[in-house]
């Protein structure tokens, strides 16, 4: 299923490939931001060195350009991908409709295939927009968030890292509990 929906994707490849790693650059841009605002802090403020104050206060100005501009591309991206990847897949269906015989046609009703040709697919493309921005960019957030947090110091990212099993442990419960809901729900239904 997840090839034959991969494979809708065709032309649209570099998108789909430029909206993540976009996304990373965002990523990686605003976990830079805290270290300026540290180096403003105690090369700038403390030694009472305006010239450096205003020299780190415009690299950060220029990381969150970057971090707004990489954002506002991954968007972008992500969109046309995802348009492009809904647009070939409601092709893909309808052309798979259309090769029907009279005896398969009889067994969907006319407003079911309505709703899998517009609903279901819209409910695909924006999962696959989600797909290629979030479940890229929480990770990476996840990731680079530990690694700048052993920078800073490796007491404190045992904190954050038993606060990380915790909490990873606690939404896996609660995904296995609704899960279960939402199968009972969808056979009764």
């Amino acid at each position: 299923m997840i090839s034959l929906l991969a494979s809708q994707i065709r032309q649209y490849k570099r998108d789909t490939l430029l909206a993540p790693l976009c996304t990373a650059l965002e990523v990686l841009m605003e976990l830079l931001i805290p270290f300026i605002t540290a180096a403003i802090i105690d090369e700038g403020i403390e030694a009472g060195n305006l010239p450096q104050v205003l020299r780190y206060g415009a690299i950060m100005l220029l990381f969150a350009f970057c971090s707004l501009g990489c954002g506002v591309l991954a968007g972008r991206f992500s969109a046309r991908a995802a348009a492009g990847f809904a647009c070939n897949l409601r092709d893909a269906v309808f052309c798979k409709v259309q090769s029907f015989s009279f005896s398969n046609i009889d067994k969907f009703s006319t407003a079911g295939l309505v709703t899998r040709m517009t609903t279901d697919v819209t409910n695909l493309q924006n999962a696959f927009m989600m797909l290629i921005r979030v479940a890229v960019r929480a990770p990476l957030m996840l990731v680079c968030s530990m690694v700048m947090c052993l920078f800073i110091s490796v007491r404190l990212s045992v904190i954050f890292l038993v606060a990380l099993v915790v909490l990873g442990c606690a939404l896996a419960l609660i995904m296995c509990r609704t899960t279960r809901i939402f199968d009972r729900v969808f056979r009764k239904y």
